[in-house]
This record gives C-alpha cells, structure tokens and sequence, in this order.
C-alpha cells in the first residue's frame, strides 16, 4: 500500500516556499503510469488524450516514450494550436463546426497533413465545404463507430450517446460518401467504448453494483468486439488503405488490444490517475496530479477550512464528481456542506494538527479538468520542484 503520509512530507518539502493554492504533477508516479499503460497496450501505440493533460510540457513528456504516438485533441481550434507548436499527428475526437478554424485546416497544408476530423454524418462533410473560404486541402477524415451496449431488444441501452453509426453496413455507407467527395479522405475509424473504459468495476461498498458492471463490461466487449472487426472490415473493402482504428480509453487498454481489428488505443487520465479510475480490477494507477488548498480558519475542535476548492467534475452531478481531501488522510466534507467557491469546510481528526497556512492536498475526480482552474503545475521528483510548467490556460488557451 502506498506510504501516504510520505507522499505529503515530499509535497510539503518541495512546495514550502510556494503559497496555495497550488496544483503538482508527481514526475515519478506520472511516468511509472506512462510505464504501465505502455505495459496494458502490448506493443501497439497509445494517442495521448489532451482532454486530460492539457499541459503541453506534459503531452510532450508522454509523445517522447516509444509507447506513445499522436494526440487525441477535443477541439479544432486545440489541434491547429498543437500542431503550430510542433505535433505532428492530432486526431480531433469530437466533430467540429468552428468555420474559422475548418477554414484555416483547408489553406494550410501543414494543418491538412497533420490534423484528422471526425465525421459521422455527410452533414459533417457539407459544413466543411462551406466553411472552406476557398481553401483546397484535402482533409483527412476519421468516421466514429456507436460502441453502445444495447439488450432486450434494444430497450436496455448503455453506453454514451456520441455517433448514429452503428452497424457495418452504416458504416460502409458513411465510407463511400467519403471516398466519393471530393476535397476528402478517409483515413480513419474510432469507436469509444465509454461504458467500459470509464466505468469502475470495483466500486468499494457496493459489490452487487460492482457485480453488475462487471456482467455488462463482459458481455458489451463480446459483443463490440464482433461488431468492430466487422465494420472494420467492411469499411477497408472501400477504403484499404485506412491509416488506423482506434478504440477505447485508459480503463479498457488490455480488452481494446486484444482486439485484431484495432491498431492504436487512447489514453490520458491514466497519466494522472484522477479518484474516477481508482475502482477498477484491470490496474491500479498512481496519484499524480494534485492540487493543494491552504488552511485559512479552524473553527472548532475536528475542524478546518481551506480556501476554495470548489472544483466539481464534469458529468451527472453526484459526490462522486467531486474532489477527493487525499493528505493528510482522514479529512471528509462535512454532510451538509462540500467543496465551496471561496472556502471549504473538512471535518476530521487530522483537522487538529493543522495550523493557518498548512496545505490540505486534493485530487480532482477527473484529469484535465484540474488544468482548467490553475494556469502553472510545479513538477515534483522526490521532494524538489524541478520545473514549473503552464497549463493550457497558463498559456492564454481556453478552448472550451
């Protein structure tokens, strides 16, 4: 088990001259997860999903392992940015109706190498066209597959609710569009399984929960499994020379691998290790990325409160979205009261040993979300600061 009260004294002794609130990234327990995924993909590439970086310094730091190869960004205008700064491979994984940014991608042929879009529907294909303001490039177009679990005849649907693509056949069709328009080509199929990727099959206290997702993970991947080498297959009768199928996310690496059809896999949280993937029986991650919040009151026995905090998670609202009080150990959020906008109350006995000043360490629930409330990560080896890096807001960048 990991040596919590360790990890505190080496965030402490690294942080002492720096005042909260403050946010850490663990260079050790960042690359022993790189390490780890790169171990779960057996041998085929992992794209780095920004969403959950959103850090060039750190992007950089993962592209730089041979297991690593190309970025999965959630913007156009984020791609078109990555690739200014020297990326040379982003797959935007969400469709994109920004006119400006379609219009720079189709006049530069830097962008047009370098930056694939996602498309699931010919409408993708005429904003494109009208939005190309004269410019002639050929883009480069991924088509996304439904990955949604469906039983009962269809009344049981699980799953996120992301492409209207579902069979082979549909597939096939949306590859013809392509492949017969000009000003396009096909070099891609994604389909993310969200259901089993980002769901935890270990939740603690609730094994018939627990239970449950594990029957519905198993029967989903069998079932994705076939339907994926099929609408592979079927998509490669008109384009063959598709560039890469990419499938799944940081807790459905070992399932999504396996699979022959699939040539790359995604992955970004599991960098970080957010308290969303800490309940899963596949792995076990490392706490990379921290925020600290200072104490500013004690106003009782078993009691502090800290500035801020309030950093919520995107997603259905729920305990579960929000940050987790992880240093020092034995902290929780009062029953009526969390995480607030200004100041956070922590009830605890540890409260009792902490003084005006001391750093309370949290983890966010999700990854890249931490980056969107802190404009610079102090990088942590041992317990020195080692470099101190901007986020993509530190950098001006707020592309959501």
């Amino acid at each position: 088990m990991r040596d919590t009260s360790a990890d505190r004294r080496r965030y402490d002794q690294a942080t002492k001259a720096l005042d909260a609130p403050l946010a850490i990234v663990d260079l050790d327990a960042f690359d022993a997860n790189a390490e780890s995924l790169e171990r779960r993909a057996a041998g085929k590439p992992i794209r780095v999903a920004s969403k959950s970086v959103r850090c060039r310094a750190l992007l950089e730091r993962a592209l730089e392992r041979d297991g690593f190869r190309g970025v999965m960004s959630y913007t156009l205008p984020e791609a078109i940015w990555l690739v200014r700064h020297g990326v040379r491979d982003v797959l935007v994984a969400y469709p994109s109706t920004d006119r400006a940014a379609l219009a720079e991608l189709a006049s530069d042929p830097r962008l047009a190498s370098a930056i694939t879009v996602l498309v699931d529907s010919t409408a993708h294909l005429d904003h494109v066209d009208t939005s190309r303001a004269g410019g002639g490039e050929r883009i480069r177009v991924c088509l996304e597959l439904d990955t949604s679990y469906r039983a009962l005849g269809g009344r049981v649907r699980v799953g996120p609710l992301r492409s209207p693509l579902r069979t082979p056949a549909q597939l096939a069709e949306a590859a013809r569009s392509v492949t017969r328009r000009p000003g396009f080509r096909l070099v891609g199929l994604m389909a993310y399984e969200g259901h089993v990727a980002g769901v935890g099959d270990r939740v603690p206290g609730r094994p018939l929960r627990s239970a449950a997702v594990r029957l519905m993970q198993s029967a989903s991947r069998a079932e994705l499994a076939v339907r994926r080498a099929a609408a592979v297959e079927a998509v490669r009768a008109i384009e063959p020379d598709l560039e890469f199928v990419n499938g799944g996310g940081t807790g459905s690496v070992e399932s999504t691998v396996a699979e022959e059809a699939v040539t790359e896999v995604a992955a970004g949280s599991g960098l970080f290790v957010p308290t969303l993937f800490d309940h899963y029986r596949s792995f076990t991650g490392r706490p990379a990325a921290l925020f600290a919040q200072p104490v500013v009151r004690r106003p009782g026995v078993g009691v502090v409160t800290v500035l801020g905090g309030g950093y919520p998670a995107s997603g259905v609202a729920g305990r579960d979205r929000l940050p987790t009080p992880e240093l020092p150990a034995g902290l929780r959020y009062h029953r009526d009261e969390g995480p607030g906008e200004v100041q956070t109350p922590l009830i605890g006995t540890a409260a009792d040993d902490l003084l005006l000043g001391d750093k309370v360490w949290f983890r966010h629930a999700k990854s890249g979300e931490l980056c969107e409330r802190f404009d610079r990560l102090h990088l942590v080896a041992g317990d020195q600061v080692v470099d101190t890096v901007p986020t993509y807001r530190g950098e001006g960048q707020t592309f959501l």
